[in-house]
């Protein structure tokens, strides 16, 4: 059974949206999804599902989350196949010496156009490296998230939707989590 590895956006952030992360598993057993596992409080869950439509799925979670906890976080759910794919596809694979505490990719809901990249470059005053490659927008921050000006506002209105970012650390981790569990299936 494959696994599917679920971000939430704005969970657990800055005191808001909060969601114990056991409460969070619990909900999605009750979805009839397999063996949640959660990692780090910002709303990341791997479980099993043999679901194919990822997208009504991401929509039954929307909906369990805002009935049980009153506010409805974007959902974004790639396979572990996609996951696979995204952490391939890093245009930074030949660098050295990039922290990947510093590479943040954002999964977003459907594929971007060529017009959506180019708006967000136009935005970029900074020295962030700004990659497009299908849904998933890969960002290296050398002076950090913080201190830029490419902001999740910024990006969300540049690109006309909103995805959920991650940094490198935590996508290697969630694919580990979800290839373990399809193992242990």
């Amino acid at each position: 059974m494959p696994a599917i590895i679920c971000m939430l956006r704005g969970v657990n952030v800055g005191g808001h949206n909060k969601i114990k992360m056991d409460t969070l598993r619990a909900l999605f057993v009750s979805l009839k999804l397999r063996d949640p596992q959660t990692y780090i409080q910002s709303g990341n869950v791997v479980f099993l599902s043999d679901k194919r439509g990822l997208a009504l799925l991401s929509e039954r979670i929307e909906t369990a989350i805002e009935k049980k906890f009153g506010f409805r976080p974007g959902v974004v759910l790639r396979s572990s196949e996609d996951l696979r794919s995204v952490i391939a596809k890093k245009p930074f694979a030949k660098r050295h010496g990039l922290d990947p505490a510093k590479l943040l990719i954002v999964f977003l809901p459907a594929d971007p156009s060529k017009d959506d990249l180019q708006a967000i470059l136009a935005k970029n005053r900074g020295a962030e490296e700004v990659h497009l490659h299908g849904r998933e927008l890969y960002i290296y921050f050398p002076d950090g998230i913080a201190r830029s000006k490419l902001t999740p506002a910024v990006l969300d209105k540049a690109l006309a939707t909103s995805g959920t970012g991650r940094n490198w650390n935590t996508v290697t981790k969630l694919l580990q989590m979800a290839e373990i569990l399809e193992t242990a299936s």
